[in-house]
Parts: C-alpha cells; sequence; structure tokens
C-alpha cells in the first residue's frame, strides 16, 4: 500500500522547483508527491504516512513555517526540511528551534539535498518506534488501579517492598501483590523494564 511506504512530501509554489526535485527523487526511486501549497498537502494527507516533508518555507496562503506550526499542534512527528532563500535564514533558525530537521538554502546541490532527505527518513522511523513504543506503554499503564499507579511509580524509582508498604501505610505482602499485577499489567519482564517505562512516561508528559 501506498501508506506503507516512506515518501517525501514536496510542498513549493514554485512549479519549476518541485519538478526539479521530483525528477532528482525519480533517479534514485525515492517515492514522492508533490504540492503547490500547504492547504492542497493538508486536504489529502494522512498523518500515518512515513516519510519527510521537504517545505518551502516562504509561500502564499499558509506559509512553511505555519505548515510546521499546525502539524506541530496535531503532534505529528515528520520531519521538515525548509528550503529557504537568502533572506530567510532567521526564519529557518526560528523552525529549527521549533523542531525542523534542517533547511537548505537556494540553490542548492542536488546532493545536498540527498543527504538531507535520507537522515529525514531515518529520523522518521525513529520517531515512529519511539512514538509506537509511547502509546503501547500509555495503553498497558492506563490499565493499572489507582494503588497500582502508586505501587508502579515507587517501585520504578528504586523503592523496595518494604519502604513501599510503610509509604502506602498497607502490608508489604499486599505491595508484593501489587507489584506483580504492575509487571503483569505493564508486560514487564523485570524491574529494569519498569524504570524504562517510567522514564518513558515523565518525558513524554503531556
Amino acid at each position: 500500500m501506498t501508506e506503507d511506504i516512506p515518501t517525501v512530501f514536496v510542498i513549493d509554489d514554485d512549479e519549476p522547483v518541485r519538478d526539479a526535485i521530483g525528477l532528482l527523487l525519480d533517479t534514485v526511486d525515492i517515492t514522492h508527491e508533490s504540492f503547490g501549497s500547504a492547504q492542497d498537502f493538508l486536504a489529502g494527507y494522512d498523518s500515518h504516512r512515513t516519510g519527510c516533508l521537504v517545505l518551502d518555507i516562504r509561500m502564499p496562503g499558509m506559509s512553511g513555517l505555519e505548515l510546521q506550526d499546525h502539524l506541530k499542534e496535531k503532534q505529528d512527528p515528520i520531519p521538515i526540511i525548509f528550503i529557504t532563500g537568502h533572506g530567510d535564514i532567521p526564519m529557518a533558525v526560528e523552525a529549527m528551534k521549533k523542531g525542523a530537521i534542517d533547511f537548505i538554502r537556494k540553490p542548492f546541490r542536488d546532493q545536498e539535498l540527498l543527504d538531507r532527505i535520507h537522515d529525514a527518513m531515518s529520523q522518521d522511523a525513529e520517531n515512529r518506534d519511539h512514538y509506537a513504543d509511547l502509546e503501547a506503554v500509555r495503553s498497558h499503564a492506563g490499565e493499572l488501579t489507582p494503588r497500582e499507579k502508586e505501587v508502579f511509580a515507587r517501585v520504578a524509582e528504586g523503592q523496595a517492598n518494604k519502604v513501599v508498604a510503610i509509604d502506602l501505610e498497607i502490608s508489604e505482602r499486599t505491595v508484593e501483590i501489587h507489584r506483580s499485577q504492575v509487571m503483569q499489567k505493564m508486560r514487564a519482564r523485570n524491574l529494569a523494564d519498569l524504570v524504562k517505562m517510567k522514564i518513558l512516561l515523565d518525558q513524554n508528559r503531556s
């Protein structure tokens, strides 16, 4: 299916630029789609598509920066490479601060663009693996009872069962039962797994 194939989405109001990038990507067999505006791109875009954006920073209507902000609000992890003119460097720096992976000044060398695209594709795969792991851990954590969440938090911080029992004012045996349930529900093989899951959740609190 097309949705499963990493795709470079080229978004630029300059048709010759779109055509030139498309021809370049054809020479290295990279799947791509071109759009003349951010609105056209959004009209048919599915956030489950993988790949990256090659995005002009200045466009009529919705600018490249505005599209970046829109995708960020939607928590879409797709990497963005901005194409900039000489006078757009401050805007490009702003885009990098907001999460763009790179920007390329016009005119650019073909190999420079291809190198950036390959980097972006690799980052996209890593991003999506990370988000898949995060969603799985969040889903498992959602199965915990309030008491099990308390035990999970303390055990994952390295507290011994006896300390957790005193802290929560319950018996050590009760802690052991809750701990066993936490391990099962979180699909954790050992304490190290629980610690990693806790760190992942803490780093991605919304």
